[in-house]
């Protein structure tokens, strides 16, 4: 049992000062390339769409591993903000960035927000998302069967909603985006928002995506742990003990719920971390948690290490 630790040990050690050069070249390369493609989501106008601003036109950013180095996998990346702005950055553009050192190519949406929008228009954007990769997987040279979501506090909230509120497309549709399953084969919850029915609920994201006077029925149908079934997909969590924006209670309670519908799944608490924390890169401790999400997917076959 101890050398079985420490050779994962190892392996993680190994991982991280690889994964950290390959991402301080990336930030060079990135530094030097053009920017990359970005793809509206409703080229001809977003349903519900309020205006034709930036705002109002949800899209996809297409980060592409380096050459030789793609298999095929595929993740559409959440930022977080709470509803009403989106950090791109670090929950976006460094998330992509990671996913390529992994050979997976990455999707950042930009979702519409509050005050604009509410609830149902941040889980269309979602929902359009993930059935356009998979329309366009064979253009992308992405399996349609290893497209997973990954989402930071309120994206991991949207993430988590995508997991729970899917269906498999619509068959009869013109569209031929609109005929696939929305479905993750996968999800990467990092210290999200799931419940708004419960004390630990982040008033400021559920105000923002439910309005100030919501339903119950709506509040207790996007409180995601109270959503989930033996169809939810396989999911990995990670959250800190010290996390006085989003307590980890959201992520124990999404934990729970899959466990209780025999759903694969794996939680990491950290004792301390601040909320937002995205690659942990600032903290030893907190930046091993790309190592082992990595091996969580490879170990259910999402991801393929070369």
């Amino acid at each position: 049992m101890f050398l079985n630790r420490l050779r994962g040990s190892t392996r993680v050690i190994a991982q991280l000062a690889s994964w950290t050069a390959l991402l301080a070249a990336a930030g060079v390369a990135a530094a030097a390339e053009p920017e990359p493609p970005r793809k509206l989501l409703w080229p001809a106008g977003a349903p519900g769409a309020v205006g034709d601003d930036e705002a109002d036109r949800p899209s996809l950013t297409v980060y592409a591993p380096p050459a030789g180095k793609a298999d095929g996998s595929a993740m559409v990346v959440c930022p977080g903000g709470g509803y009403g702005h989106l950090a791109v950055d670090h929950e976006g553009v460094q998330i992509a960035r990671w996913l390529n050192s992994l050979g997976t190519t990455a999707f950042v949406l930009r979702y519409r927000i509050a005050p604009r929008y509410r609830h149902p228009a941040p889980l269309d954007d979602a929902r359009r998302a993930m059935r356009m990769v998979r329309a366009l997987a064979e253009d992308w040279g992405i399996d349609p069967r290893r497209v997973g979501v990954i989402g930071f506090s309120a994206g991991g909230h949207l993430a988590s909603s995508l997991g729970t509120h899917f269906d498999s497309g619509n068959a009869q549709a013109d569209d031929p985006i609109e005929r696939e399953s929305c479905r993750p084969d996968f999800m990467v919850l990092a210290y999200p928002v799931v419940s708004f029915t419960e004390s630990f609920a982040h008033a400021g994201s559920r105000r923002n995506l439910l309005g100030e006077h919501p339903s119950a029925e709506l509040v207790e149908l996007l409180s995601n742990e109270r959503q989930v079934t033996a169809d939810t997909p396989p999911t990995f969590l990670v959250h800190t003990t010290a996390d006085g924006v989003v307590p980890p209670e959201n992520s124990i309670a999404f934990y729970l719920a899959v466990r209780r519908a025999g759903v694969p799944a794996e939680i990491h608490i950290y004792e301390r971390g601040p909320h937002g924390f995205g690659l942990g890169r600032d903290d030893t401790t907190l930046s091993t948690w790309p190592a082992h999400c990595a091996e969580w997917m490879e170990s259910h076959g999402f991801l393929q290490m070369k």
